[in-house]
């Protein structure tokens, strides 16, 4: 029982580490890089929704009117 267990465990790792190897190589092939020198690790990307961080309205007016 002892030794079923040990050959599990390796051949999961085996599955698991070839499984590593074939997405690097897959993402090397592709040629996106999703970490560039430039980022800083931030990931870019390219959304065609225009970020909206402030919407003018009452309760902000108020809020903005006491923290003068």
């Amino acid at each position: 029982m002892q030794s079923d267990r040990r050959q599990f465990v390796k051949k999961s790792a085996m599955v698991v580490g070839a499984s590593v190897a074939v997405g690097a190589t897959t993402l090397a092939a592709s040629g996106k890089s999703y970490k560039t020198a430039d980022s800083n690790g931030v990931v870019v990307g390219n959304s065609p929704k225009k970020e909206i961080t402030y919407k003018k309205t009452q309760a902000w007016e108020d809020y903005y009117n006491q923290a003068k």
